[in-house]
C-alpha cells in the first residue's frame, strides 16, 4: 500500500469518528433550562352554604332548643312584668308621699278643744261665741256613765260640717298597769274605733288620769297592741316630770325606742288657765325628751260650754280623723 491510499485511509477514520462524537454530543439530554411559572390567584373560597342548605339536627335535639327559647322568652316576659310592677309602686308610693296633706296650709300651731259632751249644733255655737274656732275637737269614743258621752255618726257629721278633726279619747280604765292589761284595753278601744268608724290612719289616745296607777308594761302594751293593727297610738297624760307618768313613759322609751318614735303625746302640762283662741300661750308642752309630745292641753274646765283648751303642732291633724 503507498503512502498516499495510507494517509486517506486514516483521515477517513478521523472524520467518521469525528461524526460520531458530534451527533453523541447533539443527542445527549440535557437539564431543562429553569423557567418561572407565573403566580395565579388562589381560587375564591366559596360562600357559607345557605341556612336552609345546611343539614337539620335530629327532630328531638329540634324540639330541646324550642323548648330553651320558649323559656328564656317566658323569663324575659316575666323580669320585664316585675320590673314593671316595681316601677309603678315606686309611682305609687312617690305620688303618695307628695300627695297634700292636711296640714300643709295650716299654721305651725292650731287651737282645739276637747270635751266631754255631746256634740250639738248648740254646743259649737257656744264655743265661737266663747272661745274661738278650734282646728281639733277631742272627743270620747264609747259612752262612759258619769264620765263621757261617747261619739255617735251624728257627732261625727256636725264636728266634720264645721271643718274640724276628731282626736279620739279612750277612757274605759282606771288602772294603767300591767302589760296584758295595756293589750285588753288596746283591743277593746279597736273594737269601739272599727264599730264608730274611725278610719286607718288614724290615731287613738289612750286616757291616762294623773290618780291612776301606771307603769312601762302597760303603756308597752297598749302600743305594741295599736300599732299592730290599722291605727296609731297616742296617750294623754300630766307629762308632769314630777308625775309617776312621766317616769313610766321614759322607762318604757328606753326599753322600746319606737314608743318615743311612733306614739303621739298629748300632755295636759303645763296648766296655765283656760284661755280663748286669740290668747291662747305658746306652745310649751312638757314632756319627756324625745317624744312626739305634739298635743298640749293648756287649760282645764271652763265655766262655760264644757271644754278644755288646747294647742297642737300642726303634723298632728294628719294622723287624727278629718272631714
Amino acid at each position: 500500500m503507498t503512502e498516499k491510499v495510507f494517509n486517506l485511509f486514516v483521515a477517513a477514520v478521523i472524520g467518521f469518528l469525528l461524526c460520531c462524537g458530534v451527533y453523541f454530543y447533539v443527542t445527549e439530554d440535557k437539564p431543562n433550562p429553569a423557567t418561572t411559572t407565573p403566580a395565579t390567584e388562589a381560587p375564591p373560597t366559596p360562600p357559607p352554604a345557605n341556612e336552609d342548605q345546611k343539614q337539620k339536627p335530629p327532630a328531638n335535639e329540634q324540639n330541646q332548643q324550642k323548648q330553651n327559647n320558649e323559656k328564656d322568652k317566658q323569663k324575659e316576659q316575666e323580669k320585664n312584668t316585675q320590673n314593671d310592677e316595681n316601677n309603678k309602686q315606686k309611682e305609687q308610693d312617690q305620688n303618695k308621699d307628695e300627695k297634700a296633706k292636711p296640714s300643709d296650709n295650716l299654721p305651725e300651731v292650731v287651737w282645739g278643744i276637747d270635751s266631754a259632751s255631746e256634740t250639738t249644733k248648740d254646743f259649737y255655737a257656744c264655743v265661737k261665741e266663747n272661745f274661738g274656732d278650734p282646728v281639733v275637737f277631742g272627743r270620747y269614743i264609747g259612752g262612759r256613765e258619769g264620765v263621757s258621752v261617747g261619739l255617735t255618726a251624728d257627732q261625727v257629721k256636725i264636728i266634720h260640717a264645721e271643718g274640724d278633726f276628731i282626736l279620739p279619747i279612750y277612757n274605759h280604765f282606771n288602772d294603767a298597769t300591767g302589760y296584758d292589761n295595756g293589750v285588753a284595753h288596746a283591743k277593746e278601744a279597736l273594737k269601739i274605733a272599727g264599730e264608730i268608724g274611725i278610719p286607718e290612719g288614724v290615731a287613738i289616745f289612750a286616757d291616762i288620769e294623773p290618780d291612776y296607777p301606771v307603769d312601762a308594761e302597760f303603756i308597752k302594751g297598749w302600743f305594741d297592741t295599736i300599732v299592730g293593727s290599722k291605727y296609731k297610738s297616742g296617750i294623754y297624760g300630766v307629762f308632769d316630770p314630777e308625775q309617776a307618768l312621766f317616769k313610766a313613759y321614759q322607762e318604757a322609751g328606753k326599753s322600746k325606742a319606737a314608743i318615743l318614735e311612733q306614739n303621739y303625746i298629748w300632755t295636759a302640762a303645763p296648766s296655765v288657765g283656760v284661755t280663748s283662741e286669740s290668747k291662747a300661750p305658746e306652745f310649751n308642752p312638757s314632756a319627756p325628751e324625745g317624744s312626739l309630745a305634739w298635743g298640749w292641753q293648756y287649760g282645764l274646765e271652763s265655766k262655760s260650754c264644757n271644754i278644755d283648751t288646747n294647742l297642737f303642732k300642726r303634723e298632728l291633724v294628719d294622723v287624727l280623723w278629718g272631714p
